[in-house]
């Protein structure tokens, strides 16, 4: 069963979504939010595996509410959902810690797949939007406000290679075939830098590979 903590400052946004999980046998809503702040303490209440959070949100709004459940060891996985396709908070969302981002239009079934998505550790973008998001805010790399990347002496020469290709959006199946390696070898790679350097998934090891200046932007 997935636990999913909704946050929207709208009710009826709150009860559509509700409607659509509560038919869902395996997705069970546990708690609702009005704002990011109340959001931020219905996580640390009741764990839930996802959280829907509303980028605008009165008092805290749901960047600052996934900053904060992030920065507390929260394992839940944040969607961020907005009616706007800009860019920045797509962005700005990842920065917050966030593992997907989605329209608040989307289907009922686009959905409850991202929930699926979300819950067993994936991230929920494409490598080319990933791609494009990196290539376009490349200079803003790192934050005024971001902490300092991880050290990467942790890493092997291999894991160091794999981040660097996991960060030009290559799939697991193309960095099996540049690396020579069979797939399930690179996944276990992956799963390794994820481990050491304390990141959530792909889409955070993206980042930092620029933070760090072990990929340059294609711009560059």
């Amino acid at each position: 069963m997935i636990r999913v903590v909704i946050a929207d400052d709208q009710e009826l946004v709150r009860g559509g979504f509700r409607m659509i999980l509560d038919a869902k046998p395996d997705v069970e809503v546990v708690g609702e939010a009005g704002d990011g702040g109340e959001a931020v303490a219905l996580v640390a209440q009741l764990d839930p595996d996802v959280v829907l959070m509303d980028v605008r949100m009165p008092e805290v709004d749901g960047l600052e509410a996934t900053r904060r459940i992030v920065a507390a060891g929260s394992a839940a996985r944040v969607i961020v959902l907005t009616t706007y396709d800009i860019d920045d908070y797509v962005y700005a969302a990842l920065r917050a810690g966030a593992s997907g981002f989605m329209l608040k239009d989307v289907r009922p079934a686009e959905l409850v797949d991202a929930i699926h998505v979300v819950a067993r550790g994936d991230a929920l973008l494409a490598p080319s939007v990933t791609r494009r998001l990196i290539d376009r805010f490349a200079d803003a790399l790192p934050g005024a406000d971001a902490p300092p990347p991880p050290d990467l002496d942790e890493l092997t020469e291999r894991e160091v290679e794999v981040l660097r290709l996991v960060a030009l959006a290559l799939t697991n199946a193309e960095i099996a075939q540049r690396l020579v390696l069979t797939e399930a070898t690179v996944k276990t790679h992956v799963s390794s830098v994820l481990r050491k350097l304390g990141l959530r998934d792909r889409v955070q090891a993206v980042v930092l590979a620029y933070d760090v200046g072990l990929t340059k932007p294609r711009s560059a």
